[in-house]
């Protein structure tokens, strides 16, 4: 007897505190790693950053969805993108020479370059995308549930302007770059800016 509770007093810790961190993933927040460089110069390729599951969605949040039945070239059930949220439903969301308009309202984009923002990047809105790309939609705003959703490096990001919108189900959280990470103005574009 004395055998079993020596074994438990250090098995027993151990069991408690997995289960507090396996909550603590499951419903509060993950880490996960960012893969491309669609989100440069605010997040690098390979960068890990948290994932607040209980944060709130604003206009400008990074957010991480699953992108399996999002966008067709996502063929994995787990693939995650990382994106910036710039329509949310019932917006309307167009591109003038690389300024963004939500619901007629000029969007400050201080957290990216001129370049970042008109570089390979065409005028656009909701209605002129959906016909181009064939979303089959018949929208001129972001629908109930779902948000429009960017890259920062508007050239070389697979997003929101390709496939359509992100239904609310399929994120995961907002991105919030740890308060270890050295670069200040990195921290303030990803976890601070909203409008």
């Amino acid at each position: 007897m004395k055998t079993f509770k020596s074994i438990m007093s250090w098995v027993l810790p151990i069991v408690v505190g997995l289960l507090v961190a396996m909550v603590i993933r499951h419903f509060i927040f993950t880490m996960v790693r960012v893969d491309g460089p669609s989100m440069e110069p605010n997040l690098d390729d390979n960068e890990r950053v948290a994932v607040v599951k209980t944060a709130k969605i604003q206009h400008l949040s990074v957010i991480v969805f699953n992108a399996y039945q999002v966008d067709p070239d996502a063929r994995s059930k787990t693939v995650k993108y990382v994106k910036r949220v710039i329509g949310m439903p019932g917006d309307t969301v167009k591109s003038e020479d690389g300024r963004l308009y939500v619901n007629g309202k000029l969007v400050p984009q201080k957290f990216i370059s001129q370049y970042e923002r008109t570089q390979g990047t065409t005028n656009w809105d909701l209605s002129t995308l959906e016909n181009r790309y064939s979303w089959n939609l018949k929208t001129t705003k972001v629908p109930k549930h779902s948000y429009f959703v960017l890259g920062d490096h508007r050239s070389v990001s697979n997003d929101s302007r390709y496939w359509g919108f992100v239904p609310a189900n399929k994120v995961l959280g907002v991105v919030k770059v740890p308060f270890w990470d050295s670069n200040k103005t990195k921290r303030h574009n990803i976890n601070s800016i909203s409008y």
